[in-house]
């Protein structure tokens, strides 16, 4: 049991043997297929002129590579070192266009927070706080489209109502609201309120001015209401209102008025009834005999009658 392999290797020295500094090698990972494919850290302890950033941010799952490396740089430098876009497009080989989105991906996560302060000599300036743990200053979650709250809805509009035959008179639209005030009462499910009386009210006084009653309009939106609840009553009664509005009442053509009957009177002449204005004192036939003489015509012969 205590005889050792014979076909195992010998033990490599290690190169932390000769350089303390030095850590031994670290293998993480196979490579996925048993070919040691994978990185092999060959570690140097730092003693001067290095940086601590967390995995947090070297190892982001969010953060574009330009973003990580930009971020590593900023806080590695020393405090007052100029990381505006225009500095870091002079220091690095990337346009002010990547640079620019970079910066934007580390605010977004909250890595960094540009503050604009006025001095005390009154200029406007950005100054860029860098953050090594993000998490007071971490951009709030956003939610996602199924997480977001639905707009409210907008009401539908009412159906359209019947139009009156001529602009209703105020006092006519009072008798309509009315009307449609006293439907609850009838119906609690026909409460409505102020604004669908005023859509409702002109197609009530439509069904007035078809000469129907009051009474035959409020039995006409109250009777045969279904069982279910009417979840828009206003909507409801527009239908009604417009599908059984009567057909309008028929034109009345103006008559003739009856021809003026004037009272009896005597002829002064030849003492005969006649019917004429109180302004005529003769017949009309004394009236011809008269013009007759005036003008030479012979009267004719007076026709036979009896008083």
């Amino acid at each position: 049991m205590g005889t050792q392999n014979p076909s195992a290797p010998p033990r490599a020295q290690s190169v932390a043997d000769g350089n303390p500094t030095r850590s031994r090698h670290a293998r993480h990972g196979s490579g996925g297929g048993g070919g040691g494919g994978g990185v092999i850290h060959e570690n140097t302890r730092h003693t001067t002129r290095f940086a601590v950033i967390g995995n947090h941010l070297t190892q982001h799952e969010e953060l574009s590579l330009l973003a990580i490396g930009l971020g590593c740089h900023i806080q590695s430098v020393p405090g007052g070192t100029n990381v505006d876009i225009k500095s870091l497009t002079a220091r690095f080989q990337e346009g002010p266009t990547r640079i620019a989105a970079a910066l934007r991906e580390l605010e977004a996560h909250g890595y960094l927070r540009r503050e604009r302060v006025r001095t005390p000599s009154g200029r406007i300036v950005t100054r860029t706080y860098s953050c090594n743990q993000p998490v007071r200053h971490a951009q709030p979650h956003r939610p996602t489209p199924a997480e977001r709250p639905a707009p409210p809805k907008r009401p539908r509009a009412l159906p359209p109502v019947p139009k009156p035959l001529v602009q209703p008179s105020p006092a006519l639209l009072q008798q309509a609201t009315d009307l449609l005030s006293t439907l609850r009462r009838h119906d609690p499910r026909l409460l409505l309120s102020a604004c669908d009386t005023a859509h409702l009210a002109p197609g009530v006084a439509a069904w007035l001015q078809h000469e129907v009653t009051p009474t035959a309009v409020r039995h006409a939106l109250t009777t045969d209401l279904p069982d279910t609840p009417l979840r828009r009553p206003a909507a409801f009664l527009a239908h009604r209102l417009t599908a059984q509005l009567p057909p309008p009442p028929p034109l009345r053509t103006p008559t003739t008025p009856p021809p003026v009957r004037h009272p009896l009177r005597t002829c002064d002449t030849c003492d005969r009834a006649f019917r004429a204005p109180e302004a005529e004192i003769h017949c009309r036939d004394c009236r011809t005999a008269a013009d007759g003489a005036a003008t030479g015509t012979p009267p004719e012969p007076r026709p036979a009658h009896t008083r």
